[in-house]
């Protein structure tokens, strides 16, 4: 009897050792959920959603879209990081995850969100509804100044690129435009394409469509470089503030603890899935680029980004409202 209790004990104990990585090796055996922190619509959106259905194939089960908005991404990514450690919960995160914790109080800790891999990263243009009477980022500038405060821009919330790209913009151009956010890149950009809000500095993905159709008009991109999908747009340092540059990106991350072996074949699958031709071609339509990255190399990079908002942050005076 002794013995008998010895080898089950014996048995039991390789068993919890072995279950875990049997249902590493068999990740993921159902859908994944994919939290997006923001309304459907705006540049995360966009992205997240394109990535999924490509990243749901790779992985051998269905990616499971859930927007959840609010707080400029906090609601959705406070989900991701209170999700149990499986891998059946990621997160979409993107410059606002490296902004929010200069202006919340966090119920979390955004460094201790596990990096699983950079998406993409894109450029913001800076776009006018075709009634303000301006055609050039000098012109625009000349008329912020004629009248400090009155004009308006909108953005999908404090904190988000759309907000901190505009910021950047007024901190280095010397301007005073009034922020007005929405609750997320959809709603803000409904507001502006009816020209109530009539400025607006999104990103390309979110934006290019209605530079095409005309119903907005680009007066400048805020890469090193001029866009290859608006060639004939300037950037905004050619345009005249020479110290402006600002990117988004969008990354994936998974709750604290998630282990390696998961995030590692879901970075693996994602590196699939950017070098597919159809989605290169999709963020290239849309003034994006795919970026491949480590788990290890995005965990530094987020990092980075954090240092450097936080500046933008606090030389700007914005704080959460």
């Amino acid at each position: 009897m002794p013995r008998m209790r010895s080898l089950l004990l014996t048995a039991a104990a390789l068993l919890a050792l072995t279950a875990p990585l049997a249902a590493q090796s068999d990740y993921p055996n159902r859908p994944v959920r994919l939290i997006i922190p923001f309304p459907p619509g705006g540049s995360n959106d966009v992205v997240g959603r394109m990535v999924a259905t490509h990243l749901g194939e790779k992985l051998g089960k269905q990616m499971v879209v859930d927007n959840r908005g609010g707080a400029g991404g906090t609601v959705g990514t406070e989900l991701v990081f209170n999700a149990p450690p499986d891998g059946y919960t990621l997160g979409v995160v993107s410059i606002a995850h490296a902004v929010n914790p200069w202006l919340y109080k966090l119920p979390y800790d955004p460094r201790k969100l596990a990096p699983v891999g950079l998406m993409a990263t894109g450029t913001n243009v800076l776009v006018i509804h075709p009634s303000l009477p301006v055609r050039s980022v000098k012109e625009l500038i000349a008329l912020a100044k004629q009248k400090p405060g009155e004009l308006q821009y909108a953005s999908a919330g404090i904190g988000s690129f759309q907000h901190l790209g505009t910021e950047l913009f007024k901190l280095e151009a010397g301007v005073n435009i009034l922020h007005v956010p929405f609750r997320g890149g959809g709603p803000s950009m409904n507001d502006v394409l009816g020209g109530h809000t009539k400025i607006m500095m999104s990103s390309l993905v979110q934006t290019t469509p209605h530079i095409k159709s005309g119903r907005l008009i680009a007066l400048a991109t805020g890469g090193k470089k001029r866009s290859p999908i608006l060639p004939d747009v300037p950037t905004v340092a050619e345009a005249g503030v020479p110290t402006y540059e600002a990117l988004n990106w969008w990354g994936i991350v998974a709750p604290a603890g998630t282990p390696q072996a998961i995030i590692d074949k879901v970075n693996t699958a994602l590196s699939q899935v950017q070098e597919l031709p159809e989605v290169q071609k999709q963020f290239d339509l849309q003034g994006a680029s795919v970026q491949k990255m480590t788990a290890a190399d995005f965990g530094k990079f987020v990092l980075a980004e954090m240092s450097r908002w936080e500046r933008v942050v606090k030389e700007a005076g914005i704080t959460a409202q």
